[in-house]
């Protein structure tokens, strides 16, 4: 992990700096807020910020924040009370680390806030025979591209092969290409000189330099723009980018992975997607499989969610019980991986007796988990009584009116994640985007996205 300390590096910070660096994080130092943020803009990336809380943290994260630069900041001090550290946390900190400071406590805090430990973790045959492929050209240099649902873990597949490359002690970037509005992911992935455009007051690093030696994850990469398929394709082939602005191009040395939840080979049949980008990106294919297709990774990844957010918040460990094993095996789980974490952090928070039951683990809307199958009966009129009451709900609607409700029940369902709505939906991300602003215009309440089920994996 990459560890950018801001402020004097004296007595307890630079204890803390060394326990940093025992548990295996990279270290650079400034002194000053406009340093760090200058650095992080030349490209020399950082995981955290590690920032004395007598700096305006303030400041920093709001100038980091206008060069599209999100790192998460951490405060720290000597002789700290509870008001400064409530004052860095209302700055924008995610935690106060007092100093002098304590090994555990720096380790906690640099696996909880960077996040880098994700295992891939599996029992059943149809994953593990994926891994196996991937630990076949993790060392290779050939560009992979990892497929499947949104929450199946694609982000975790390419950290894996990142960590079992000969990349390994090189940086990881990634760059979700949906999240980033097509007039900005031009100068993420390739810089930008200074006065390129208005707002550029300085050289930017773009992400493919600050990947240099080391591994570049386009996450999404089936929305990216046409005109930039053709810039990324020319970075691919000649190893060389020009940032914007730019009068000569740059060499840069890095491995490309990309991950599309879209059937990519559709999109270059609709002309959304260039044929030769996919042969570049696609030498090396993993498909992911959904966490139905899988389910022998059920148990040991609820298993692993329960240790984990039982030590994240201080609590036992308790072992799920029969019933909730078997509700856990017959959920269908849409949301996959991602939904089945989150399910299991509710229910280490909601869990009281000696086991997690099946009433701790609850649906994003608090509904419960319902376990084993019902009967046949039951489950026709069910069915039945539910396709009357929708009938007669979209009885005297137009089309758009349909759309819109259909549009707006699933992002709630998705607790506002618009890649997985949108994959549900079966549309484009861009399309959903262009929806959700027409209704916005009308007054409608668009949900902002937040952690729940249908996070991207």
């Amino acid at each position: 992990m990459r560890l950018l300390v801001v402020g004097r590096l004296s007595g307890q910070l630079a204890s803390a700096v060394k326990m940093a660096m025992a548990h295996g994080a990279k270290v650079n130092h400034v002194e000053r807020g406009d340093q760090a943020t200058e650095q992080l803009r030349r490209g020399q990336g950082a995981d955290l910020l590690m920032v004395d809380y007598r700096v305006d943290i303030a400041s920093l994260i709001a100038a980091n924040e206008a060069e599209r630069i999100h790192v998460p900041v951490v405060a720290c001090g000597v002789d700290a009370d509870a008001r400064d550290a409530a004052n860095a946390i209302r700055a924008g900190a995610k935690e106060f680390i007092p100093l002098p400071p304590e090994a555990d406590l720096i380790a906690a805090v640099l696996a909880a806030v960077a996040d880098d430990e994700r295992p891939m973790i599996s029992a059943d045959p149809s994953m593990q025979a994926v891994i196996k492929l991937a630990d076949q050209v993790a060392r290779s240099e050939a560009s992979i591209l990892i497929t499947g649902e949104s929450g199946v873990g694609k982000e975790v597949m390419a950290r894996y092969l990142h960590t079992h490359s000969r990349r390994a002690d090189k940086p990881f970037i990634s760059v979700n290409c949906a999240a980033i509005p097509d007039n900005l992911l031009e100068s993420e992935l390739f810089g930008h000189e200074k006065g390129a455009f208005t707002g550029a007051v300085g050289r930017r690093i773009g992400k493919f330099e600050e990947a240099d030696g080391g591994t570049l994850l386009l996450d999404e990469i089936s929305e990216m723009d046409a005109r930039l398929q053709a810039k990324l394709l020319r970075a691919i082939q000649e190893r060389v980018i020009d940032r914007v602005g730019g009068t000569r191009p740059v060499p840069v040395n890095i491995r490309i992975i990309a991950t599309s939840n879209r059937d990519l080979a559709k999109a270059v049949a609709e002309g959304t997607f260039r044929e030769d980008l996919l042969y570049r990106l696609n030498v090396v294919n993993l498909r992911l499989p959904s966490l139905r297709e899988r389910p022998g990774d059920v148990a040991v990844l609820a298993e692993h969610f329960i240790k984990k957010y039982a030590a994240a918040n201080g609590v036992p460990v308790r072992p799920l019980s029969a019933a909730a094993r078997q509700a856990l095996a017959t959920h269908r789980w849409p949301g996959n991986v991602r939904e089945l974490e989150n399910a299991m952090h509710r229910a280490v928070l909601l869990a009281s007796g000696p086991e997690i039951d099946v009433e701790a683990i609850r649906l994003p809307d608090g509904q419960p988990l319902m376990g084993g199958a019902a009967p046949a009966s039951n489950v026709v009129d069910r069915a039945a009584q539910a396709a009357e009451t929708v009938t007669r709900a979209f009885v005297g609607q137009t089309v758009a009116e349909m759309e819109k409700a259909l549009i707006m029940d699933t992002l709630k369902h998705c607790l506002g994640n618009r890649t997985h709505a949108a994959n549900i939906l079966g549309i484009s991300i861009r399309t959903l985007r262009n929806k959700l602003n027409e209704y916005a215009q009308e007054g409608i309440d668009i949900p902002a996205p937040q952690s729940g089920v249908a996070a991207a994996g």
